[in-house]
């Protein structure tokens, strides 16, 4: 009997290769992501992770295999339909990639200026994004002005600003210090937890990432809250406990495909040494 729970996942990566002169960068990776769940994406540099994120999101084609995002086969879309699809993904990318001569309201706005939004909502939205970041007091300042954490920040509000179900997130932490990366992680996991969002997340280190397991955003307390310890935690359409979070997984990428695909226990409880050294 059916019970009218959602299964279908919002990511989905089945048999996907891709090369360049240099070889073969991925080969035959296959993946899913339910709805809300976060799939940490963990491996040295050049094992795929961006590729991965930039297949997500339209921006390459694999040379064979299939990815469905959103219920749409997107190896399958033309040109113009691949750029209607991009509109319902947002993408952090590695060290923010803002553009140096827009102010951050600009940054934040480009988006919506390209789909000729109307400009009362453009700023409405532009003004709600950089307050769920906390960065309104930034709005007229240009990039060169902001830390790095200030701007990684930026680049969040505008990934976030057409409301998307899917963010990608290129290593949101990285070169940050402790301080600063925790800042970047409870905004993932307002994402996650006050609207939803499900999400890749590409790291080089674990421990970047388990803090996505360990705590959930509590819209009441208006901060982060260690999450029940009711073993794998599943996302809300599938049975989620109260007081749980959504599943956090890891996918750890080595010699062109998936060399592990588990959840935060397995990965703490394993004595294989190539995953011991992401947790140094």
């Amino acid at each position: 009997m059916s019970t009218g729970i959602r299964t279908e996942p919002l990511i989905a990566f089945d048999d996907v290769h891709i090369g360049f002169d240099a070889g073969d960068v991925l080969r035959g990776i296959s993946f899913e992501v339910a709805p809300r769940e976060t799939k940490v994406l963990v491996g040295e540099t050049g094992s795929g992770k961006t590729l991965c994120l930039k297949l997500a999101a339209g921006l390459l084609r694999p040379d064979a295999g299939r990815i469905r995002v959103l219920g749409r086969d997107i190896t399958a879309l033309d040109e113009t339909e691949l750029l209607d699809f991009r509109r319902q993904v947002g993408f952090v990318f590695q060290e923010g990639a803002l553009f140096d001569s827009l102010t951050v309201a600009e940054n934040v706005a480009y988006r919506l200026r390209e789909d000729r939004v109307e400009d009362q909502e453009t700023d409405e939205r532009v003004h709600e994004a950089l307050r769920f970041v906390e960065m309104e007091d930034a709005i007229e300042k240009l990039p060169a002005e902001l830390s790095g954490g200030m701007r990684r920040r930026v680049s969040i509000a505008r990934a976030l600003v057409s409301r998307p179900p899917i963010v990608l997130y290129d290593s949101p932490t990285a070169g940050l210090d402790p301080v600063t990366s925790q800042t970047i992680i409870t905004l993932v996991l307002r994402l996650r937890d006050a609207q939803g969002v499900t999400s890749l997340l590409a790291t080089h280190r674990l421990q970047d990432a388990f803090g996505l397991a360990n705590y959930r955003f509590d819209p009441a307390a208006n901060g982060v809250v260690p999450v029940n310890r009711d073993g794998q935690r599943r996302p809300r359409e599938a049975g989620e406990a109260a007081g749980a979070a959504p599943a956090t997984t890891f996918l750890v990428l080595r010699d062109a495909g998936v060399y592990f695909e588990g959840d935060q226990r397995a990965i703490l409880e394993s004595k294989d040494p190539y995953l011991k050294r992401f947790l140094m």
